[in-house]
């Protein structure tokens, strides 16, 4: 736990390039960047990079949601360009995108930018972690939030925490899973600290962006795949290439984005 005071998350001001939006629209995103708003005397136009496939349900839509409700609740002052995964930069290089001053924006969820800290992987979720709530409840008023920009200050990147995508299931396999000896030389697309304990129980994780995980069981270059949970499973098609589906999971139970 910090030692640092929790903050109130609607007293930030922020830049240009320290904006960093994580997950559904909420007023408290748009409130937090409306103060550079009424600095700036120009149009700003700002570009987000995304780690979804354009439009994906829950994470792809909130995207643009926040895009959305960012240029209205400026009344056109800032204008907010989303990018989804692979039209600007790839999936896993938003982090990079922000840091670099490429683009202002990024919607992803932390653990993706894991090779660059491993704490990171904290801010999203981890195995028997907290649910959705209370993440919430620790980024917010335990001071989460603190520890979070203080991972992120060294690559000049403004966290903020804007949702969940609900707890994860434990995905789509080929083959049965009737003992622990099952899971050994699997190749599995999972990402998180989720994919470290399956590792040491034989598992060759694979980390493969969202858009990429129906074609890569589809030709069987991967033999399993953890996504989210059966409503975005249904759209990404995944029972049509795996007919073993394992819920609920240990991996998240409330990943922030």
């Amino acid at each position: 736990m910090s030692d640092e005071k929790p903050r109130d998350p609607t007293e930030h001001a922020v830049g240009r390039r320290e904006f960093f939006g994580l997950g559904a629209a909420t007023l408290a995103a748009g409130s937090l960047a409306a103060p550079a708003i009424v600095r700036a005397e120009e149009k700003l136009n700002w570009k987000m990079v995304t780690s979804w496939p354009k439009n994906s349900p829950g994470v792809g839509v909130n995207a643009q949601r926040l895009a959305d409700s960012i240029t209205a609740m400026s009344n056109g002052r800032l204008t907010v360009q989303l990018y989804a995964a692979g039209e600007l930069v790839p999936a896993f290089e938003c982090f990079d995108a922000v840091s670099s001053g490429a683009a202002e924006m990024a919607h992803g969820s932390p653990y993706f930018w894991q090779g660059k800290e491993k704490a990171f992987h904290f801010f999203t979720g981890i195995p028997f972690g907290l649910f959705a709530n209370e993440h919430m409840g620790w980024i917010w008023f335990g001071g989460g939030q603190a520890l979070w920009e203080k991972a992120y200050a060294p690559f000049g990147v403004q966290p903020f925490y804007c949702g969940s995508s609900g707890p994860q299931a434990g995905g789509w396999f080929r083959k049965e899973i009737k003992t622990v000896d099952d899971f050994k030389g699997l190749k599995m697309r999972i990402a998180g600290l989720g994919g470290e304990v399956l590792r040491r129980l034989g598992v060759n994780v694979v980390l493969l962006p969202p858009g990429e995980i129906f074609q890569a069981m589809q030709s069987g270059t991967i033999d399993a795949a953890e996504w989210v949970g059966p409503w975005n499973d249904l759209a990404f098609g995944l029972f049509r290439v795996a007919k073993n589906y394992y819920m609920p999971s240990f991996f998240e139970f409330g990943p922030a984005l």
